[in-house]
């Protein structure tokens, strides 16, 4: 347990029990001897008590169903012994009315009480709408549990408190359940609820939550047997049909009844605009931002409390932040009576407007004759602070260049508010409120194209509209544009124009309109920039990443970390780039467009554009293969990969470089995408080759297998054989993977073939040990036993000893498919002392130990096999392998349904195909043979034939061989 600290400072440490478990006790830090089976019933039964007393015939009769002679006596020492136990704490053990209580103080800790106080927590959460808080807080309400509760306590209040307990366990699992499907995690919830059900057959509401989660998941069929096998149970036990809920549900899923669907919360209309005065008129196709409206509208009507009300709203050019503040400034007007003031102050442009000229026409503004404005800037301020001294009036200075062009604009006394937009964010503007704006929503976005196109023109062709809004970034000044050339061309469909738009290196091109253009709205920007943040600016827009770190940028530009840091923050405040999290930056999608356009312009010489990507390839390789020698310690892959500049980045530990490997993936594929020239190509290859844990990672499996695919046409124009080798040994692993044994076959004879020609051990070796696996998939033993052995000599050659390790491994299988369970044991068991006894090698260990998993389930030692797939799967989740991870769920199943324990072979199959269905749909279809029979022997018979109707049908479409396995689970055996 481990709720409540201990006291410091004099006081006695606190006492800390727990009874949803074994029954425990901690003074302090030091746990507290358990006791006798009595004497931990009768803390119990005082714990549960809350304080209240029990008498001494109440507590004889919680120890014993037939008290001896001696019970008081007995009873007596055992509350001598537990007040001996809390040591200096042991007056909060009281005998009260010839009996006892225990009265814990503030500083000592219940369990139980933890749960009630995170229970509170997570049902203030939903009330506030904060579904997904409330989930976490049930969930560690639920973990509390340590086991069943009172564990091995004696007596017939200890069973009746135990089951008590239990009740309120599950009620709390199924109230955590009904939350998570209220915040759309049903995927993550059918596990739980299959092996609830399993557990619980009678209980209704957990059957009505279960065809739901599997409904929102694509399941219909079997969220209708699931209805079908509870109806049967219930008629047949009870008597009884279903409960109306869950008669309901069916009707509900039958009728496909939207509601079932989560439920989308449309954005709030916005505040109709009112009264201007100096304002700019509000654009009548004003489109969402009814948040932002709300947020600055009620922060400007604060003013009139202590202090003035200074919003400031930043953002790129061309986002909204002019109309988004004059549309504020409408809405809050009815809060100054005495006025709105408003001007351009030019601060994008070469001239930005001087403070002193702008105090004088507000000053002319408020009634001050010409002759009477003062001449210097502080006077002009002091005169325009003094007349709206006692009046409430609203500024809104637009188009601001930084904090020091404003400051003397600003009222100087409540009552007056002034709303500011700059493409700069103020943070240097003393207590002004601070308001980024970022581009709109896609809805929005389409919201606005419509209302300037016309309704009936997009609504044809609603498809294409949404391309050409994605097109432009749903950046607002964009979409106004291509909906007003749209609008002016009534012979243009709006696919005509979304092709004009999908041009990339014209796209900037297309968006002009009369005076109107985006490129010149980011021009006026970067005009402004100086010398290095132009460079900086121009060779970030190289990158197609979706984000840059700052490490991977300090490399693209060639300087230091600290000054990279100091430019790209430089360039944030000028809103030209993004800060998608601390350390990490990125482009609008139609800045990146013109930041690159003034890399092929103005960067001088053009081959320094080739040269910083190449910078850029450099840290990526360098760094994966720290991260692959990490992992893999003593594999000689690294041995084999082309030099580099860069050094790469150094990791303290295997955690810390994994996660910078996850975070960098997507901006590590893109940046091997762009090197298809010779020159980098096999820097660009053997990149791929330290990162191909990106192709069983689930969230990058397809991405990466795009790239590779890129990179072996790159090859085969270059005609190098070494890196096509490479690329088809990359691309039969994949294949294999996703169950596609053909092509993956196809692919590791090409592998073979041209790492032979060109002398490189790695795609020799590796092709050799893939044709096995393909071999053992497909049930061709012999020729799999022969790659093996061939497969071995190459890795031993090559002195690699981590892939003559994995190698055996798969001979260990081969061993198994021919009945030589003994020695497949042996031969798995040396696997995992090979990678056990050298260097830290987490992940081959983890695949050592799921090989000996599989071996020793086929030798029906199962809790040995649980013990190996435990480990393995702990790896696989920390290194975040959710293939493997998946996989092993699916092994933990068949140990589980071979063990006779069906319920937790559902829960581990159900957890596999909560994993997305990574490995393709033959993977998907043999986990859903095994989750078929282990509902089958849960006597959910009905769910059981759909899940083998699906297995049935994806494994015919792939021709894998469990389709016969399939067809017999199908077929009614006679009786």
């Amino acid at each position: 347990m481990a709720v409540g600290e201990g006291t410091t400072g004099g006081h006695p440490p606190a006492l800390r029990f727990a009874v949803l478990g074994p029954v425990r006790a901690w003074h302090g830090d030091r746990r507290l001897p358990d006791g006798s089976p009595q004497q931990r019933a009768l803390l119990a039964a005082l714990l549960l008590r809350r304080g209240r007393a029990a008498s001494m015939s109440e507590l004889v009769d919680v120890l014993w169903d037939e008290p001896p002679q001696q019970a008081v006596a007995a009873l007596r020492t055992y509350v001598s012994r537990l007040r001996k136990a809390f040591g200096p704490r042991a007056s909060v053990l009281v005998s009260q009315s010839g009996g006892y209580a225990l009265r814990l103080g503030p500083p000592d800790a219940l369990d139980l009480d933890e749960v009630s106080r995170l229970v509170a927590a997570a049902e203030k959460a939903v009330g506030a709408g904060e579904l997904t808080q409330a989930y976490e807080l049930y969930g560690a309400a639920v973990e509390l549990w340590d086991g069943e509760a009172l564990a091995g306590l004696p007596g017939p209040e200890a069973e009746m408190q135990r089951n008590r307990l239990a009740e309120q366990l599950l009620g709390l699992r199924e109230q955590r359940l009904d939350i998570g499907l209220q915040a759309g995690l049903h995927a993550d919830s059918v596990a739980e609820l299959t092996a609830l059900s399993a557990a619980h057959p009678l209980r209704e509401r957990l059957r009505e939550l279960l065809m739901l989660a599997l409904y929102r998941s694509g399941r219909q069929a079997e969220a209708l047997a699931v209805y079908a096998d509870a109806r049967r149970l219930l008629t047949d036990e009870l008597g009884v049909e279903p409960c109306a809920e869950l008669a309901e549900m069916q009707q509900r899923i039958l009728r496909a009844d939207s509601t079932l669907t989560l439920p989308n919360t449309p954005d709030s209309p916005a505040k109709p605009s009112v009264r201007p005065a100096q304002l700019p008129a509000a654009v009548p196709d004003f489109t969402g931002r009814a948040g932002f409206v709300t947020e600055l509208s009620d922060q400007l009507a604060t003013a009139g409390g202590q202090v003035m009300a200074v919003s400031a709203v930043a953002g790129i050019g061309g986002v909204g932040k002019t109309t988004l503040a004059v549309q504020v400034a409408h809405a809050a007007r009815d809060h100054f009576p005495d006025g709105q003031l408003y001007v351009d102050l030019q601060g994008a442009g070469a001239t930005p407007a001087d403070p002193a000229a702008v105090l004088a026409a507000f000053l002319r503004a408020l009634g001050i004759p010409d002759d009477r404005v003062p001449d210097g800037l502080d006077e002009r301020a002091a005169l325009y602070r003094s007349l709206l001294a006692g009046r409430r009036v609203l500024t809104l200075l637009d188009n601001a260049r930084d904090a020091a062009q404003v400051r003397d604009l600003l009222p100087g006394t409540p009552g007056c508010a002034s709303l500011i937009t700059s493409r700069l964010r103020m943070v240097d503007l003393a207590g002004a409120y601070l308001v980024d704006l970022d581009v709109m929503s896609p809805a929005e976005a389409l919201t606005l194209f419509t209302r300037i196109v016309g309704e009936e023109r997009v609504n044809s062709e609603r498809q294409a509209a949404m391309a050409v809004v994605g097109a432009c970034g749903f950046l607002p000044l964009a979409i106004r544009i291509a909906a007003a050339r749209l609008a002016a061309r009534r012979t243009w469909t709006v696919s005509t124009l979304a092709r004009k738009l999908s041009d990339e290196r014209r796209r900037l091109d297309e968006l002009k309109v009369g005076d109107q253009a985006v490129k010149a709205t980011f021009e006026l920007g970067y005009g402004q920039l100086e010398a290095e943040q132009a460079r900086a600016f121009r060779l970030l827009g190289l990158t197609e990443g979706p984000d840059i770190s700052l490490t991977a940028a300090a490399a693209l530009l060639d300087r230091d970390q600290e000054t990279t840091e100091e430019l790209l923050e430089s360039l944030v405040d000028t809103s030209l780039l993004e800060s998608a999290a601390p350390g990490r930056y990125r482009f609008h999608d139609l800045v990146r467009l013109f930041a690159r356009a003034c890399a092929e312009r103005d960067e001088q010489p053009p081959t320094e554009r080739a040269a910083a990507l190449s910078r850029l390839l450099d840290y990526f390789l360098a760094s994966c293969a720290r991260v692959y020698a990490l992992e893999r310690p003593g594999d000689r892959l690294v041995d084999h990969l082309a030099r580099t500049e860069h050094p790469g980045l150094t990791f303290p530990d295997l955690d810390s470089a994994v996660d910078w490997f996850f975070s960098e993936a997507e901006s590590l594929l893109a940046c091997v995408r762009q090197q298809d020239d010779p020159g980098s190509l096999r820097r660009a290859v053997d990149t791929l080759l330290t990162a191909q844990d990106l192709a069983e990672s689930g969230a990058f499996s397809h991405q990466f297998d795009q790239v590779v695919r890129r990179m072996l046409t790159a090859a085969r124009e270059a005609d190098d054989d070494l890196a096509q080798g490479r690329l088809h040994a990359l691309l039969a692993h994949g294949h294999s993977v996703d169950g596609h044994f053909d092509e993956a076959d196809a692919e590791s004879q090409q592998a073979l073939l041209l790492g032979t020609a060109a002398g490189d051990p790695y795609a020799v070796s590796t092709a050799l040990n893939d044709r096995a696996i393909i071999g053992i998939y497909r049930g061709d033993l012999e020729a799999a036993e022969s790659y093996l052995n061939r497969a071995v000599e190459h890795f031993r050659a090559d002195g690699n000893v981590p892939g003559e390790a994995s190698a055996l491994c798969n001979l260990a299988r081969v061993h198994l498919e021919t009945g030589r369970v003994d020695s497949a044991i042996e031969l798995a068991g040396r696997c995992v002392d090979t990678y056990r006894s050298g260097a830290r090698q987490p992940l081959r260990l983890a695949n050592a130990r799921y090989t000996l998993g599989i071996a020793l389930t086929k030798a029906r030692r199962h809790e040995a096999a649980m013990a190996e797939f435990d480990e393995a799967l702990a790896v696989f989740h920390d290194s975040r392998q959710r293939l493997w991870e998946g996989v092993t769920h699916f092994r933990i199943a068949e140990v589980h349904l071979s063990a006779g324990r069906p319920a937790e072979a559902a829960r581990h199959a159900e957890q596999a195909l909560a994993l997305g269905g990574i490995g393709g749909e033959w993977r998907r279809g043999t986990i859903l043979l095994v989750l078929g029979q282990a509902l089958d022997e849960l006597r959910q018979t009905d769910r059981a034939r759909a899940c083998w109707l699906d297995a049935l049908a994806i494994l015919e479409r792939v021709g894998a061989p469990e389709t016969k396995l399939a067809r017999n689970l199908l077929t009614p055996t006679s009786v």
